[in-house]
């Protein structure tokens, strides 16, 4: 499958937190999981997170969108892996009856810890093959909420969250052209991160300030000018 552009790691701005673990595989197209584990040694525990959504449209599927929003809290942990991606595909299609393809992938991570080691990815990947005038857009949104004690999300912030969700949903459904989309999850990125950094400011205190770091990675066709 040819490509205009490949997949880029987002750079985890979490300097003290964020030490490698080392890449970990992506987890099937369109599932989401997230399986907490006993480290290899100590007492303490790991958590990983994989979170894929892929689209595809053709010839025979003209329109297709697909998004996933899902939050992970792993309470204290001593080393996370957080791994989220979206990947669109439009193939075979022409001008005259053109594909539209429609991934988007919002991840909340919330981890506690005085010196946890994180490992955070976030990918996307628009793809046009042999697609004249085709629509494809993948965005790939990552919040991950460090706090020095567990941070339980209030049911305030379950119900912002779900109500960005419902407009997720439709977003990815609807018929917007490339650019305006964009727009519009991008502002509802904007909205997840005040409920995130809302909610973090209520956490329990400790010696380390809560933070809550926004990974983007979008990418589209036509690309973004």
């Amino acid at each position: 499958m040819s490509s205009h552009r490949k997949p880029r790691p987002a750079h985890n701005p979490l300097t003290r937190r964020a030490l490698g673990l080392g890449l970990f595989a992506a987890g099937v197209a369109g599932a989401a999981t997230a399986v907490p584990a006993q480290a290899t040694t100590g007492s303490g525990h790991a958590a990983f997170a994989s979170d894929h959504v892929f689209s595809h449209a053709d010839r025979l599927h003209h329109t297709q969108g697909k998004d996933s929003f899902t939050i992970r809290q792993f309470g204290t942990v001593n080393a996370a892996a957080a791994r989220n991606q979206a990947n669109a595909v439009s193939t075979g299609c022409t001008a005259d009856d053109a594909c539209r393809s429609v991934a988007l992938s919002f991840q909340i991570v919330t981890i506690a810890g005085e010196h946890t080691h994180l490992n955070a990815v976030n990918l996307s990947d628009a793809v046009n093959k042999e697609c004249t005038g085709c629509q494809t857009l993948a965005g790939a949104y990552q919040f991950v909420v460090s706090t020095p004690r567990p941070l339980t999300l209030d049911a305030s912030a379950k119900r912002h969250l779900a109500d960005v969700h419902r407009r997720l949903d439709a977003l990815s459904r609807s018929t917007l052209p490339a650019a305006q989309l964009r727009t519009k999850v991008d502002a509802l990125a904007a909205e997840v991160t005040n409920i995130l950094n809302d909610a973090a400011a209520k956490a329990p205190k400790g010696e380390d300030k809560p933070d809550v770091a926004v990974h983007r990675h979008m990418d589209g066709w036509p690309p973004a000018k």
